[in-house]
């Protein structure tokens, strides 16, 4: 038997696995039906034409087509603007 407790090692050899989180495509790339052109949490990209929002916020294309980013404004429901960046499919 140890005469002293364990310093702690296989206690802090957890970690959390990275998400892959990000951008899977970029403007003017083509996509087809069902592909996910952003991985992300919340909304940092909303979606536009021909692009759907998943449960996870994940944005999927809706139809096969060129991805194509749009700099929005966006009024918040307290009147405030963001300024937004839409996904679309064209």
């Amino acid at each position: 038997m140890a005469h002293t407790k364990s310093a702690g090692a296989a206690h802090n050899a957890r970690e959390s696995e990275s998400k892959r989180l990000g951008l899977k495509k970029s403007d003017g790339e083509p996509v087809m039906a069902g592909q996910i052109i952003v991985r992300q949490r919340g909304t940092k990209y909303l979606p536009g034409f021909n692009v759907k929002r998943a449960g996870d916020d994940t944005l999927l294309a809706l139809k096969n087509g060129k991805v194509n980013f749009k700099q929005s404004k966006k009024t918040r429901f307290d009147g405030a603007r963001r300024y937004v960046t839409v996904v679309n499919v064209l």
